[in-house]
């Protein structure tokens, strides 16, 4: 198979969780004989940060702007077997509609982004990656997001056939390395700042910091604004490439997830970060959303907090306790969420989504 991307960022990790989940989904697809061209607007703040030149398993584009590449792109539409535009892909719509122009088999929108999307359209905003009919133009919609967001692009957006693709993880590039003096913590945190989960990590991390003087805490993650509450026990460490993330979880027993509201509001969202933790063997203390379990078992395999006494309360959990959760974790991710399945489930969707007219008779019978 031949797939055709227009999306955000695959050369860059910095404030963006897509890079890395291309680079893991299309290392797999190459390892399992397929190619993918990802087309990237080549984006000042994301070349001054850019750790990723080559992707292994698939051609990386990078243009200056669309006119220079729209040549490029409907060439590599010609032969590809399908076409996906995602969210945030700066040129989205100039994309889906050489995309829905074009003959591809099969014509994809991927959202990994869909509770964000969706919040925006209902408050009426412009959401400048859809196109503005809506997604009932193409033959299916992915989405990072399950549960009630796959009912929503059927209804608000008019998706024909909505499924999810759940993020995951290289188990290459993730796994269990000895830990670094430099991020040694009690309790570590991994991430990009957003002003929509600054509650959740002031409530499971800034005031466990306040509580728990004593201890080490370190944040790893790009863009905190100059008034972000530190306390004197938070270490900080900017941006990191992908590369350093296994050091800076192992350097730590216990790890924090946490989400954006309208995605925890909405269930079904497992973090590429999560996923990442538990490849490196280290334990995770997640927000709690609807959904979670199926991911990950409760107290087992993954330890949940609504309140900064659960939180706090699995500060103080035995590291052995912590090691048989982080084992069991990283024992899971191999079973169910590397990028090697999410390659194949991917695959089985596209051939399931085609052709149009099987998808028409799908959708009419309620399939």
């Amino acid at each position: 198979m031949k797939l055709v991307v227009f999306g955000l960022s695959a050369s860059s990790s910095w404030g963006n969780g897509h890079a890395t989940l291309w680079r893991a989904l299309i290392h797999a697809l190459g390892e399992q004989g397929h190619r993918v061209v990802f087309f990237e607007r080549d984006q000042p703040f994301y070349a001054e940060h850019r750790d990723c030149t080559e992707l292994c398993g698939g051609e990386l584009i990078l243009y200056s702007s669309w006119n220079e590449v729209q040549a490029r792109a409907t060439r590599e539409l010609a032969d590809a077997d399908a076409a996906m535009v995602t969210s945030y892909c700066p040129d989205g719509i100039a994309a889906s509609v050489r995309v829905l122009e074009s003959a591809v088999p099969r014509r994809v929108f991927y959202d990994l982004d869909t509770p964000v999307t969706l919040e925006q359209l209902r408050a009426r905003n412009r959401v400048p990656y859809l196109p503005p009919q809506g997604l009932g133009d193409f033959d299916l919609v992915l989405s990072f997001t399950g549960g009630e967001a796959l009912q929503a692009l059927r209804d608000e957006l008019g998706a024909r056939w909505a499924a999810p693709l759940y993020g995951s993880v290289d188990p290459a590039v993730h796994f269990p390395v000895p830990p670094r003096q430099s991020y040694a913590a009690d309790l570590s945190y991994l991430g990009t700042y957003a002003a929509n989960r600054q509650a959740r990590l002031e409530r499971l991390f800034i005031e466990v910091a306040r509580q728990r003087p004593t201890r080490r805490l370190v944040i790893g993650g790009a863009q905190y604004p100059a008034d972000f509450p530190w306390t004197s026990n938070i270490a900080f460490v900017r941006h990191m490439p992908p590369a350093e993330h296994p050091a800076f979880y192992c350097s730590s027993p216990l790890t924090l997830s946490v989400t954006r509201e309208p995605m925890a509001a909405m269930g079904y969202c497992p973090s590429g970060r999560l996923f990442e933790a538990a490849a490196c063997g280290v334990p995770v203390l997640s927000d709690d959303w609807a959904g979670i379990e199926t991911f990950f078992e409760p107290g087992r395999e993954v330890l949940l907090a609504r309140t900064t006494e659960d939180a706090l309360a699995a500060l103080e959990q035995p590291r052995d306790a912590l090691r048989r959760i982080g084992r069991a974790a990283r024992a899971r991710v191999l079973a169910a969420h590397t990028a090697a399945h999410r390659a194949r489930e991917l695959c089985a969707l596209l051939e399931s989504s085609g052709p149009r007219t099987t998808l028409d008779e799908a959708q009419t019978t309620g399939g």
